[in-house]
């Protein structure tokens, strides 16, 4: 393969497609080979840049539409060791626009401030915004890993047992679902969780809060984060519901193109030498990304999908046999979000096409469908026993 860019296209068509498509399908410019790292003594922190990744185009494109989306619901990543899934991961803060964070003890932010009862609701931030203060700023979006570890006080928080201890005071504690608000939760190893925790993150996730009571007291926090869970199928599965509560699901397999592979080396080896130049190198790329998401993000408000589009994707779920209803919701969003992403403001049937894959593959049961079927066969045969019975009359 030659030194200039290269582009892979798996089954699907982006001729004329926007800029941020056009990068994510990207897999070639080799940039960075010979620089020597310097001795700087200090350990370097810098991910992966995300537009560096090789290939992996639905991948990127799952991780992209849920951060344009976050009512897709997540993305799931199921795959073998090595294959980039927590690479692409952990590189995603680095192309994300920055995220509106509250500078109150209530944790309220302006758009708080129009409730009714913003008065009562948050004391201390409506004394502060009625005073002309300011009660927000912006930061990086930051991405929050949960522990292997973690216990279910850690995920939804409790009881400050320092505090209680050397100052005989009660106090509730965040956990790291309400520290992941308005910012990224990555799971990895997902299906080795306990289900209660695995439970706490679904249900928090789908209602943007949680409520935590601890005997008289109780607090009630934010979740409103994009939840990316990641797992190895050879260390055992995932249950059903917990499998249907994932926005999209992608199948990360390892490159089979031998340049595809050498090109991953190549650049592996690049970033291990000298990370700050090869993050540099991917700057301007990375840049134009976060640009297009949050152009997306904005064009999401109006982004509406067409009646063709709607019909077409009913019709498959129904032939597809799917009872979840969380298919279409998912499916829908994702078709908006990919033709937010694309610079469209209606979402067409190629764009219920290219996200129906990532909706649907988790949601059909086979199971289901025979279990449908055989409890349909018997209700039949009650009846025909029924009706024998009158007849016999």
């Amino acid at each position: 393969m030659s030194g200039d860019d290269q582009e892979f296209l798996p089954d699907l068509e982006i001729q004329g497609a926007s800029t941020l498509l056009r990068l994510l399908n990207q897999a070639g410019a080799r940039r960075v080979l010979s620089a020597k790292a310097p001795e700087l003594g200090i350990a370097d922190a810098k991910p992966y840049p995300f537009t560096a990744v090789v290939g992996q185009y639905e991948m990127r494109i799952a991780l992209m539409l849920a951060v344009i989306n976050p009512a897709i619901g997540g993305v799931l990543l199921i795959g073998p060791r090595g294959t980039g899934k927590t690479t692409a991961v952990r590189s995603l803060t680095e192309i994300l626009p920055d995220a509106e964070v509250s500078d109150c003890e209530d944790n309220a932010l302006p758009s708080d401030m129009q409730s009714e009862n913003a008065r009562f609701l948050y004391p201390d931030c409506w004394e502060k915004f009625q005073a002309g203060e300011a009660i927000s700023h912006y930061e990086p979006v930051k991405l929050v890993e949960l522990p292997l570890n973690a216990r279910l006080e850690d995920v939804v928080g409790g009881i400050n047992e320092r505090i209680a201890v050397q100052q005989n005071k009660i106090r509730l504690e965040r956990g790291i679902l309400a520290r992941a608000d308005n910012n990224l939760l990555y799971i990895d190893e997902v299906n080795l969780l306990s289900d209660e925790i695995v439970d706490a993150i679904l249900d928090a996730a789908a209602a943007g809060s949680y409520t935590v009571r601890r005997g008289a007291m109780a607090g009630t926090y934010r979740s409103r984060f994009v939840l990316i869970g990641s797992m190895n199928p050879e260390e055992g599965r995932l249950r059903p519901q917990i499998m249907d509560r994932f926005g999209l699901r992608v199948n990360v397999r390892g490159l089979m193109d031998k340049e595809e592979r050498l090109e991953v080396y190549r650049r592996v080896r690049a970033y291990r030498q000298n990370p700050n130049l090869f993050v540099r190198q991917w700057e301007t790329e990375s840049a134009i990304v976060r640009e297009e998401i949050f152009a997306a993000r904005d064009r999401l408000k109006n982004t509406t999908l067409a009646d063709e589009a709607v019909d077409i994707g009913l019709r498959l779920v129904s032939e597809l046999d799917i009872d979840s209803h969380r298919a279409e919701y998912t499916m829908f969003e994702a078709a908006r979000a990919y033709a937010a992403s694309d610079g469209r403001e209606v979402a067409s049937i190629d764009d219920v096409r290219a996200v129906a894959p990532m909706a649907l593959r988790q949601r059909r049961s086979e199971f289901m469908v025979n279990f449908f079927e055989a409890q349909h066969a018997e209700d039949e045969h009650i009846r025909e026993r029924i009706d024998h019975l009158m007849g016999g009359k």
